[in-house]
């Protein structure tokens, strides 16, 4: 039986995507590298140090260094979305629906732990949520399923008594990998990809999950 629910955060629960891809490219032009839109969707959902040692290896640029770039980034994003982030759509509705049944609830996150937590003031949902994990910590980075199996072991479960929420394919990946079931929420100009017929539940936002959806898990 179903009892955990563990959820993504950029993308999910915060609408973060846009400011991503802003600070990417705002910071990957003081190296002279152009990051448009879609050259930016191959590397959605890695950890940010995998983002840029990908492009990294493929521009090969030598004014700052990877790491000086991961920071920039980070501390880019987190500016912006303290200052402009919003939260998605049936994000209260969703706590409370998985509270009101509860159910254990953590989050599973690519971002690194200082991200996550400014989020989660900033939303001020810290306190609904039994475990936070950031892959930052583990060895590898989704598609990879550690961060959800780390985050099934804080909260005592197993993993195939969880369901996971995410908007992206690598997530979607590495929840399937960790043998949990999966309901993706993908961003509008995605939902059409064919990938994601992997997951067991697809729906266009938070609101549409209920009852019966669960029940169908």
């Amino acid at each position: 039986m179903i009892n955990t629910v563990i959820f993504d955060m950029d993308g999910l629960l915060i609408d973060s995507e846009p400011l991503w891809g802003l600070a990417m490219r705002e910071v990957f032009s003081t190296v002279g590298v152009e990051l448009s839109a879609e050259l930016a969707s191959h590397t959605t959902g890695l950890r940010t140090k995998e983002v840029v040692s990908y492009w990294h290896n493929y521009f090969k640029w030598d004014a700052k260094s990877a790491e000086q770039v991961t920071d920039e980034i980070i501390e880019g994003v987190t500016a912006k979305i303290l200052r402009e982030g919003r939260a998605m759509e049936g994000l209260h509705y969703i706590l409370d629906f998985f509270a009101q049944r509860n159910f254990k609830m953590g989050l599973a996150s690519s971002s690194p732990m200082r991200l996550i937590q400014s989020v989660l003031d900033h939303l001020q949902i810290g306190s609904s949520l039994h475990a936070v994990v950031s892959a930052e910590f583990e060895p590898y980075g989704k598609p990879h399923p550690a961060v959800y199996l780390s985050c099934a072991e804080k909260l005592n479960s197993s993993p195939l008594e969880c369901v996971a929420f995410e908007d992206s394919v690598t997530g979607m990946i590495a929840a399937k990998a960790a043998r949990m079931k999966v309901v993706v929420v993908p961003e509008v100009h995605r939902r059409e990809e064919k990938k994601f017929v992997l997951a067991d539940l697809k729906l266009d936002s938070l609101l549409e999950f209920d009852q019966g959806k669960l029940e169908l898990l």
